[in-house]
């Protein structure tokens, strides 16, 4: 690993004319030979009622926690802030419409707001105290966004509220109207003839448009014998009542009865099969069939809640009773841990609920370091038989008062879950641990084996996974500096492969939750425990005419462009590179647009540049508008993936390529063809 050399500059704003900050960005020096190592992009059905987006905090339905989206790759990458003046720190929780607008808490509700400005702007948002006249708190971390860009969101009342946050243009709505109110757990109690004990934690989306919901906490003491239920909200119901009709619920909310001391601890899956629901003592498959059918149920042990012992160095413990994880799926399987000593990895065949393979994770640590893996853990299906799943110790964060007898522990605020030594200590009081491994369909079965394992690095961040870099995507603190980092490991070794230093202020900490990817292709966002919401950006174009002037990062984009895509748009041959986009203000007549590139390969005559027009075809750029250069300015003959090149092109103010219509302003958007 090259250690970054880094420099503080200061930008040239302020916050508000009002405030004593100023926005600091820290710059890498240098870009440096850090490769792109694309990966298959994950193999998974998409649920036709979920946003085409990362439209949960675990990116989709099947909780993969990773993306196909580009992420930074060390071009002369800096550390962007958006500052809070609302809430009382940076989001905790963040995920994207459809539109691209990112959907985060605001005060009790949720709001879309503009987390790339200097100062977070609230574009729109439902307040429950101001437009319900409520006194509860929307519950973020388990709300999602559906097909149709309105968001789905428990409460901590019990209730389950859509919100419909955008006009059909995509255009945000100052205040978010509420087109569906149900108080699950009442219907539920009502289907039961019971009371329940246990309150709503997560819902979810099944690929019919079922809305399935699950009772419980983050802990759940079998021996408290609280009841609990899971169930769903028939598609038939909903739609009824966003189409303004009224519905009995009696015949629309289904429940599954569980026994005494049994609950959900995380979140609910959904594949084509079904609903995924992991409790503190089962697995289950389930279907709407008229009512809950259960397709098959798992059990597994545990050694029950962990907890800091006398003379320990850290005073929190584990978040669940159980497995902690929420379930994460493939199409063929269901991935989750237990919480026995060592927590074992184990894979269950989604159609048949039969435990097909298990090892211990996280198990070559210094005698006594306590393992319980919290964080939903990183499943890539590679489509080809292999499915690599990435796990993270995160024993330390939790706060001991989830323990207490009268402990809500639904609650899903940030007093109520997490341990006071660590908020104030930061990671030295978390145990460390990260591990990779693979289940592998063999002619005899799956086996699983570990390919590498992290026991020096101590991590709560809810990792990501991009296919499109081949890197693992954290945030942790180097324990001989206290510094506060962005980092990267090579998802085929482990190796730490980037680090950017960030503060070494306890407040700075990740929140024990995020990570959160956009559709920006360079935007990796993290909260802290302060008042900073972080991304992580790739410098990765500028004005050569001007080199006085930076490009907004923030009107950069680089997605991947899939061949079939390419070749319906009117490219031939090959994609060669990534799509990029990138929209320059104040520009001349003719303004030349370099943008930094790697992984490119081959004879540099073999390469065609393609932009988009108005109409949305790719047309081939003239070669005398455009050419490949290294960063000294030579022309290559022959490309190596290992060197970061630069496109030229020029456009015109207006001309073929300018998809802006704005004057002195150019948007163009090309991608390299072979």
């Amino acid at each position: 690993m090259k250690k970054r050399v880094l420099i503080l500059a200061m930008a040239a704003f302020m916050v508000t004319a009002s405030s004593d900050y100023t926005i600091s960005i820290v710059h890498a020096e240098e870009a440096s030979e850090l490769p792109v190592k694309a990966l298959t992009p994950k193999a998974m059905d998409v649920n036709p009622y979920m946003a085409a987006s990362d439209s949960n905090i675990h990116h989709d339905c099947y909780n993969t926690d990773s993306t196909d989206e580009v992420l930074p790759v060390d071009i002369y990458s800096e550390i962007n802030v958006s500052y809070e003046k609302v809430n009382p720190n940076a989001s905790p929780a963040v995920f994207f419409d459809s539109y691209g607008h990112s959907v985060v808490p605001l005060l009790g509700g949720l709001a879309i707001r503009d987390i790339n400005a200097d100062e977070a702007q609230t574009l729109g948002y439902f307040s429950p105290k101001q437009h319900d006249n409520g006194s509860y708190l929307i519950q973020s971390s388990y709300s999602f966004v559906d097909e149709s860009n309105r968001i789905v969101c428990p409460t901590n009342d019990n209730r389950v509220l859509m919100l419909k946050a955008t006009d059909e243009e995509g255009n945000v709505l100052p205040e978010f109207e509420k087109v569906l109110d149900i108080d699950i757990k009442a219907a539920a109690e009502a289907a039961l003839g019971k009371t329940l004990d246990q309150n709503l934690l997560s819902v979810v989306f099944d690929y019919e448009g079922n809305l399935w919901f699950a009772t419980g906490g983050f802990r759940i003491y079998p021996d408290r014998k609280q009841q609990g239920t899971f169930g769903y909200v028939s598609r038939a119901a909903i739609d009824k009542i966003l189409n303004g009709e009224d519905v009995d619920l009696s015949d629309a909310v289904f429940v599954y009865e569980l026994e005494p001391g049994e609950g959900a601890e995380n979140g609910i899956a959904a594949s084509k099969e079904g609903a995924v629901i992991l409790t503190n003592l089962k697995c289950y498959l389930l279907q709407a069939d008229n009512g809950v059918k259960k397709v098959w149920e798992t059990s597994y042990k545990s050694v029950g809640a962990k907890e800091s012992k006398e003379g320990d160095e850290t005073t929190g413990g584990g978040l669940a009773w159980g497995g902690g994880c929420s379930p994460s799926l493939t199409k063929d399987l269901v991935m989750f841990t237990d919480n026995q000593d060592p927590v074992n990895l184990i894979a269950v065949d989604m159609k048949t609920g039969e435990q097909v393979a298990s090892m211990p994770v996280i198990d070559e640590l210094p005698e006594g370091t306590q393992v319980s893996v919290e964080n939903s853990a990183i499943v890539y299906d590679d489509g080809e038989g292999t499915v690599s799943t990435i796990v993270c110790n995160w024993f330390g964060a939790g706060s001991a008062k989830l323990g207490e007898a009268d402990n809500d522990s639904s609650i899903q605020s940030y007093e109520n879950i997490y341990d006071v030594g660590w908020l104030r200590q930061g990671n030295k009081m978390i145990a460390p641990g990260i591990e990779r491994v693979d289940t592998v369909k063999t002619e005899d079965g799956y086996e699983m084996k570990s390919i590498w394992c992290r026991s020096d690095l101590s991590d709560t961040s809810m990792m990501k996974l991009s296919t499109a870099t081949g890197y693992i995507y954290g945030y942790v603190q180097d324990m001989e500096t206290g510094m506060w980092q962005y980092i990267m490991l090579d998802f085929e070794t482990g190796e730490t492969a980037f680090t950017m230093d960030i503060s070494d202020k306890p407040g700075y900490n990740n929140m024990a939750i995020g990570m959160y990817a956009g559709n920006s292709g360079n935007a990796l966002y993290c909260p802290t425990g302060y008042l900073e919401l972080l991304r992580l950006q790739d410098r990765f174009v500028y004005l050569p005419e001007m080199p006085y002037r930076e490009v907004d990062l923030d009107q950069a984009m680089r997605n991947v462009l899939s061949q079939e895509t390419f070749e319906v748009d009117g490219g031939e041959g090959t994609v060669a590179s990534w799509l990029n986009t990138v929209t320059v203000e104040n520009v001349h007549p003719n303004t030349t647009v370099a943008l930094r590139m790697k992984g490119l390969s081959g004879s540099e005559d073999a390469l065609k540049l393609y932009a988009y027009g108005t109409e949305g075809t790719l047309t081939e750029v003239p070669a005398d508008l455009w050419h490949i250069q290294t960063e000294s300015g030579e022309i290559p003959e022959t490309l190596s993936e290992d060197v970061l090149y630069e496109v030229h092109v020029t456009v015109e103010d207006g001309g073929a390529f300018d998809l802006s219509d704005t004057e002195k302003e150019i948007k163009v958007s090309a991608v390299l063809g072979n």
